[in-house]
């Protein structure tokens, strides 16, 4: 999964965690908020939750407010980006002159900057799989500052590992994908699930508590209670069932008996 930024210079080299780098960004520099400005920010599934939650917002609002939808690179998987002011630096719509007004739920791209990070394939646990590479830019005057850190510091720092581990579940999905020949996509139906699934959370909640979901499904008290009760559990449990829908792989499973009558309804 790419998080970086689409402008400047990406540094070819690759980076792993316990590599170190000078940087630090703050009002003094001349480039303050210049890195908010002409840049593509995609926004994964929990960063839409804290957002949406942040501006006291329904999913379906924010998504309708604040995003574009496009088809990711070499796949068909819909992703979501950041609507930008139609200004003449294309801005975020967060940036101020002075700073970020919804900085301590800033997206994970904002979080990572000045990194981007890249998964080569889907994993179940091996991080390592990741390496990580610098977006040089030309105006930013971070580099020059002395503070240092490791690569796995800065992630901590920025919260971004916290992050990481919750959309982990959409990552693997999207490298899984991403694997498979271009000539195999996903029917349109299957594209409208993965979207409703994992950006519209509101309307998923709606889609598992109001149908037939729960019917269909055997799912365990203790499963349906967490995730009625929390919504990282139920994104993530989302994450697990569109495994399990696309890519045939979890342990989800469907009654028979409700399966049998659904269909008899139907015929």
């Amino acid at each position: 999964m790419d998080n970086s930024k689409s402008t400047g210079v990406i540094h070819p080299v690759r980076y792993g965690r316990k590599d170190r780098f000078s940087f630090m960004c703050h009002k003094g520099l001349s480039c303050f908020t210049s890195c908010c400005r002409g840049i593509n920010i995609l926004l994964t599934p929990y960063d839409i939750l804290r957002l949406k939650k942040r501006l006291e917002l329904s999913s379906q609002e924010f998504l309708s407010l604040y995003t574009e939808v496009n088809l990711l690179e070499k796949t068909d998987i819909p992703v979501v980006s950041l609507k930008m002011l139609d200004d003449e630096k294309n801005s975020c719509p967060f940036v101020r002159d002075d700073g970020c007004l919804i900085y301590l739920d800033r997206p994970s791209t904002c979080r990572y900057y000045p990194l981007g990070v890249v998964s080569l394939s889907h994993k179940e646990h091996n991080q390592e799989e990741d390496f990580y590479f610098f977006i040089n830019e030309s105006h930013c005057r971070g580099f020059e500052e002395n503070r240092e850190w490791s690569i796995e510091e800065w992630r901590v720092d920025q919260g971004v590992d916290i992050q990481d581990a919750i959309n982990a579940g959409w990552t693997d999905l999207i490298v899984r994908k991403r694997s498979f020949p271009m000539n195999i996509q996903l029917t349109e139906k299957s594209k409208q699930l993965f979207f409703t699934a994992c950006y519209n959370i509101d309307e998923f909640k709606r889609f598992v508590f109001e149908s037939s979901f729960l019917t269909l499904h055997q799912i365990d008290e203790h499963t349906i209670t967490e995730i009625q009760a929390d919504e990282i559990s139920l994104l993530q449990f989302a994450f697990a069932w569109l495994k399990w829908i696309l890519f045939k792989d979890g342990n989800f499973s469907l009654d028979p008996e409700a399966v049998n009558r659904r269909n008899a309804t139907k015929a």
